[in-house]
């Protein structure tokens, strides 16, 4: 039988997996519980995240088994993997359980949920004087994943035997050789969090290069009705589940069916080589992207604004997605922009809004430009960058237009700034006219955000105008060449630069 080594998340010990060890072994499997240096009866405040990749080598290079599974929970997905890089050779298979995806150069800090909790770390001036952040209170559990599926006796038991984390467990960088990447793996959701496998398979579809790898056939997931901690709350379920992701079970996803042309690099719905759109030069000024109308004297502008994360390697910039809609907004009269930004992680909302902004005031400044007749329009996961704007709009903002938004942090965006939150911040936009177009095939995550944020708009009275495209994806502009798509981009054009014009 498999032998797994499985370690714990933050502020636990090889405690918490007891149940599960007991179903294993009772299977007939080999099983080590990690508890990390400093995280069992003794504090160890310099503890790092090499002290625990270290804790988990030891225990890789005392099992005989030649199949060997590490399981990672939570945090503890980032010792496993610095030490399966070291010992690729050795392990049959990792295990995320309810955990990210970290890579090279990754700090565990990134991935913190609990916003407090993470602006201290990453503040140098607020690293606790002990060396160890606190452990949760029996009441802010929740902060860190979610608590359904605990039973009261499970809070009690987990905030009696936690153990504040080792600082520098959190803020060290993961450092990978590559060598990991040859080992099968599976995920395991708590689906209770909001991620499931379908989650996983919306994000595989966009063609992003960051989720290519999790539609490797060496990939597999599972799902369990239940929250962070199924360890406690279905321990007999995720014990089965471990048995079968050693057997290579699981779910596997397949690569989205297209020529390998990521989604967005195919060609623009109104720009395709059966019908081009006209040319137009581009001039490239710091950040922004301008494409220039055939007019004199100063035009409006539609500035558009990229989502993401997309890799840093990525130009969105480039991406015929965006040179298509400078180039239509150009066609139609206007001045198109499309501003590059810095939204690379889950981190980089509040850099990107500093970027944002900083290319609205160079666009404004242009003598080009008619600085008072100024539209913003959004896309995907841009869409919580529309806060500042509808919280506050300035007078020169004539209106805000959106695409298949994301309008609230997704489930495992914890991480996501509590800044940008444009459900609650549309309350605030009052007589600025909002366009927000609908794919009527989008992911229930992303269209339940939709919804909150449709429902807050009405409440408060926002000029909010509804384009649907029921049979439109997420990104439909590149990946729906259909009449229903084009017909909508016309009606939202229609309607930015009439209020342009206004």
């Amino acid at each position: 039988m498999t032998a797994f080594v499985l370690v714990p998340g933050h502020f636990t010990g090889g405690w918490i997996w007891g149940a599960v060890a007991d179903r294993l072994r009772a299977a007939g499997a080999e099983v080590h519980a990690a508890t990390l240096t400093g995280l069992g009866e003794r504090p160890a405040p310099h503890a790092s995240l090499d002290s625990h990749v270290a804790d988990v080598l030891g225990l890789i290079d005392a099992v005989a088994d030649p199949e060997l599974v590490l399981v990672g929970h939570d945090y503890g997905i980032h010792p496993v993997l610095g030490a399966a890089d070291l010992r690729a050779d050795r392990i049959a298979r990792i295990v995320y359980v309810d955990a990210g995806l970290p890579t090279d150069g990754d700090r565990a800090v990134q991935l913190v949920p609990d916003q407090a909790a993470r602006e201290l770390l990453l503040d140098p001036a607020g690293i606790p004087a002990d060396g160890l952040l606190p452990a949760p209170g029996r009441g802010d559990w929740h902060r860190w994943g979610s608590p359904a599926g605990l039973t009261d006796q499970d809070l009690d038991r987990l905030t009696a035997h936690a153990a504040g984390q080792p600082v520098a467990t959190l803020t060290e960088p993961l450092r990978l050789t590559g060598a990991v990447a040859a080992v099968p793996t599976t995920g395991v959701f708590g689906t209770a969090g909001g991620i499931s496998t379908a989650t996983v398979e919306a994000m595989v579809a966009t063609g992003m290069p960051q989720f290519r790898p999790l539609a490797d056939p060496r990939v597999t997931f599972f799902d369990l009705d239940t929250g962070h901690w199924p360890m406690l709350s279905r321990a007999d379920d995720l014990a089965d589940v471990l048995l079968r992701a050693a057997a290579g079970e699981g779910h596997r996803i397949s690569p989205p069916d297209t020529d390998g042309t990521p989604a967005f690099h195919r060609p623009h719905v109104l720009d395709t080589p059966e019908h081009p759109l006209p040319d137009c030069p581009r001039e490239r000024i710091g950040n922004l992207d301008l494409y220039l109308p055939r007019a004199d004297g100063p035009q409006p502008a539609v500035l558009f604004v990229h989502g993401g994360p997309v890799p840093a390697d990525e130009r969105p910039q480039d991406w015929p997605i965006y040179t298509g809609y400078g180039r239509w907004a150009a066609s139609l009269g206007v001045v198109g922009a499309v501003v590059g930004h810095g939204l690379h992680d889950l981190l980089g909302y509040p850099q990107a809004a500093a970027e944002i902004a900083a290319a609205v005031d160079a666009l404004r400044a242009d003598p080009r430009v008619d600085g008072d007749r100024i539209a913003l329009w959004f896309f995907s996961g841009g869409g919580l960058l529309t806060t500042d704007w509808l919280a506050a709009p300035p007078t020169w903002l004539r209106c805000l237009a959106a695409n298949y938004p994301v309008l609230a942090p997704l489930p495992g965006w914890e991480a996501v700034d509590r800044r940008f939150r444009p459900a609650e911040a549309v309350a605030g936009a009052g007589r600025l006219p909002v366009v927000l177009t609908r794919a009527g095939l989008e992911g229930e995550a992303i269209a339940a955000t939709v919804e909150r944020f449709v429902a807050a708009a009405q409440d408060a009275k926002v000029d909010l105008q509804l384009i649907d495209v029921p049979h439109g994806q997420h990104g439909f502009e590149v990946t729906d060449h259909i009449d229903e798509v084009r017909d909508a981009l016309v009606t939202a054009a229609g309607s930015v630069i009439g209020h342009l014009r206004a």
